[in-house]
């Protein structure tokens, strides 16, 4: 994905964004005073409790706004721009998509919280990392507690020395993607920029720059376990590159090279195979360990931006600017397992539950889409709100989902926990 791309996605979040600004706050008498509008969004966390009452999820207060929730959803619908890179793409999969059976109830909205974007990781069920403006920050959704663990508006340097390491750190990091898992931590940046963080320690442990070429957005970042028994992350970066590293001493281990940029990679659990989909039609599978590519993914129209794989290591899935999740199995890559459609936009994040029921699909904005792996994909919960989406995540355990949404007014973090069939397990969550 190209800067001009990225920025041509921020500028449409801003137009999207204004539609529901002051045009939208008038009253059947008038227009509203200052005073009057800093009161309608001047808006408090919702609670499980208060959405059973009817409080809307994201506290948007409908009863006050020129607009009901259902008229404003349709004109999302009808007016949201999907960007392409192949014209009309979206248009062209209506055939081979899925008919799917809306109406699963798996996850139950528990709690909205007031953050801001941008990226988002939960350790557990109480714990989330996500990015607000310049700064990492630790929700605990037990304490309701917010707290900075690093901030890059000023100058991040690593208190310790690896070789490869830059000691003189950075300054201003704009961060493009997140990674966190246990106590591990790794942040990438516009220009190349890759900060690793122990989280139960003070200070930076790692700064590199990836890459000086012009085009250095660092994409996307994986932490996972490796064959050989340590950590290990791997970054995707848009100077055509992955680049995997290790966790005790952060040497490069890999420096696998493409024709086109990568958006995204994802490790299959058995560590042997990852997938690669970026800036071209077609996806690849790739053997971690020579770097030779063993199949490709021929079936999306447009270029891809998520992938992830199912913990039985057989199924994988990828998202695509074409509107589609495509399901494959690595048996028989002729044709996908399942189509799967969107409702605006491209399918920009992808996840799979640690135990294989579900398999959540985000959208650029407005749904997140859980789908039932054990009904073939066939039913599935829409979760349906309001903004830029900036990450979704799926505690370890699958107890809990966590989505990210951008918007000046009502940026939030919203969270689902899961649903069971004797509701008496709730108490213990």
């Amino acid at each position: 994905m190209s800067r001009l791309q990225l920025e041509d996605f921020y500028y449409m979040a801003e137009d999207i964004i204004d539609d529901m600004d002051e045009d939208d706050y008038g009253r059947a008498g008038g227009d509203m005073d200052a005073h009057e509008y800093d009161m309608l969004t001047k808006v408090t966390d919702t609670s499980s409790s208060q959405a059973r009452k009817g409080k809307d999820i994201q506290g948007i207060p409908w009863e006050r706004l020129n607009i009901t929730r259902e008229d404003y959803r349709l004109t999302r619908l009808e007016q949201y721009k999907n960007y392409e890179n192949i014209p009309a793409s979206g248009d062209a999969v209506v055939k081979e998509c899925k008919q799917m059976e809306k109406g699963g109830n798996y996850y139950e909205f528990f709690h909205n919280t007031r953050l801001l974007r941008n990226l988002v990781w939960a350790t557990s069920k109480h714990d989330v990392y996500l990015m607000s403006n310049y700064s990492v920050m630790h929700w605990s959704s037990l304490s309701c507690h917010l707290s900075e663990i690093l901030n890059f508006s000023g100058h991040v340097a690593p208190t310790e020395k690896h070789p490869g390491s830059l000691l003189e750190g950075f300054t201003q990091t704009q961060i493009s993607t997140l990674a966190v898992k246990d106590n591990f931590m790794v942040a990438g940046g516009f220009q190349g920029e890759l900060t690793f963080k122990h989280l139960d320690r003070k200070g930076v442990a790692f700064c590199t720059r990836t890459t000086y070429d012009d085009n250095a957005i660092t994409n996307a970042i994986e932490i996972y376990d490796s064959l050989r028994g340590g950590i290990n992350f791997m970054a995707a970066n848009n100077d055509c590159s992955m680049r995997e590293y290790d966790t005790e001493r952060f040497q490069l281990l890999n420096h696998l090279r493409f024709p086109w940029p990568v958006n995204h990679t994802s490790v299959s659990p058995d560590r042997r195979l990852i997938t690669v989909v970026g800036d071209s039609l077609d996806g690849l599978l790739v053997d971690l360990q020579n770097g030779k590519t063993v199949a490709t993914v021929v079936g999306h129209l447009d270029y891809s931006f998520a992938s992830a794989w199912h913990p039985d290591g057989r199924i994988f899935a990828t998202g695509n600017q074409d509107k589609t999740c495509r399901v494959w199995d690595v048996r028989n890559l002729s044709r996908p397992v399942a189509t799967l459609k969107g409702n605006l936009g491209a399918i920009r994040s992808i996840r799979f539950s640690s135990d294989g029921q579900f398999m959540v699909a985000a959208e650029p904005a407005d749904f997140v889409h859980v789908y039932s792996t054990c009904a073939d994909y066939e039913k599935r919960q829409e979760i349906d709100f309001f903004g830029e989406i900036s990450g979704v995540s799926l505690s370890p355990d699958d107890e809990s989902l966590y989505i990210g949404i951008w918007d000046r007014t009502y940026a939030s973090l919203l969270q689902y926990n899961k649903r069971h069939t004797y509701a008496y397990l709730d108490s213990y969550l």
